[in-house]
């Protein structure tokens, strides 16, 4: 072998583990919190981080600091697998036991709370990231105490509502359930388990029902944020979201620094979904979300494009380079 072909074939080599780390460094993607009934941390967010209406909102921002309500659909754990009761404790349910998020579970009767009644509901859960999986919704047992940390025990064995890859709708993911009858204040807890990873994400949704006790009547009401409000606050949000394209949020740490927006992507994340096929059929032999859903899919947004061709620029001068300085060898050997 010369050692032109030489000095090629290891150019060669050397470009082909850094052009596989370039393609596997696609980030994924997934965000989002439950609009109707509105969870906890989007109704202190709606209320504005930095100067909540609601005393339990001032609350949790006192015991977490603004950043828990700016990251408001980001109450994950990024390797929960299933094992949401095994891994979350009682008392820390509504911040999915992650210290960030600590002012969600302070136990209060007054944090602000949606209307509902028993029967047939049509649930929202904002995707600022949308991913296939399996939603599960949870209510709280009759006898339950707001005042008290909440436990799973103080949670129903099964859920009232399960659906797997519903339709979006609007930015929203929109299901149906049949609400169990309960009276007074109670709470929905919803768990998002990925099915493309073992990501997973949490709500606590506040809920008073009609002929309730005095508690139920001081509750605020609950609103949830609007695009506005959350296009607003992007800056100053650790977790790209909003539905304006993929979110670099990949590579979960164990701690409260995971899911800032540099986080690097893991290597071994799982192909992106074809966008061409929406996100997922709606429940019940629905129709398919749309493919134009302004919503970002599983994998990173046009930002980056960029990146990769600047990897593939960088990755050709280098073998250039390479090449270049074999075949001055070779000249020099010739002479």
């Amino acid at each position: 072998m010369t050692v032109r072909r030489k000095a090629a074939g290891i150019a060669v080599i050397g470009v082909v583990p850094l052009a596989l780390t370039l393609l596997s460094a696609t980030p994924a993607a997934a965000h989002g919190s439950m609009t109707d009934p509105v969870s906890r941390v989007s109704a202190c967010f709606a209320e504005g981080p930095e100067s909540p209406d609601s005393a339990a909102c001032k609350a949790a921002v006192a015991a977490g600091g603004t950043q828990a309500l700016y990251d408001w659909n980001e109450v994950n754990i990024p390797n929960a697998a299933g094992k949401h009761k095994e891994i979350i404790p009682d008392g820390r349910l509504c911040s999915a036991g992650r210290d960030k998020y600590q002012g969600l579970d302070l136990p209060r009767a007054d944090w602000p709370a949606s209307d509902m009644t028993a029967g047939k509901h049509t649930f929202h859960y904002k995707a600022t990231a949308p991913h296939r999986g399996t939603f599960e919704l949870y209510i709280t047992k009759e006898g339950y105490d707001p005042s008290q940390p909440l436990k799973w025990s103080d949670l129903e064995a099964e859920p009232f509502a399960k659906v797997t890859d519903p339709q979006l709708s609007g930015g929203e993911y929109v299901f149906e359930g049949t609400v169990p009858e309960r009276s007074g204040r109670h709470l929905v807890y919803s768990v998002w388990q990925r099915s493309d990873s073992p990501e997973a994400f949490y709500t606590c949704s506040d809920v008073t029902f009609g002929g309730g006790n005095g508690a139920a009547a001081k509750a605020p009401e609950a609103a949830a944020p609007d695009e506005r409000q959350i296009e607003a606050a992007t800056e100053k949000s650790t977790v790209s979201h909003g539905g304006h394209g993929g979110d670099e949020h990949a590579a979960h740490g164990s701690g409260d620094g995971h899911g800032d927006k540099d986080a690097a992507a893991p290597a071994d994340e799982p192909a992106p979904a074809d966008p061409a096929a929406g996100n997922a059929p709606a429940p019940a032999g629905g129709e398919p979300a749309p493919a134009d859903e302004e919503l970002a899919q599983t994998g990173g947004d046009s930002s980056t494009t960029p990146i990769a061709v600047g990897g593939a620029a960088v990755v050709a001068a280098g073998a250039a380079v390479m090449i270049a300085a074999g075949r001055r060898r070779a000249a020099r050997q010739r002479i």
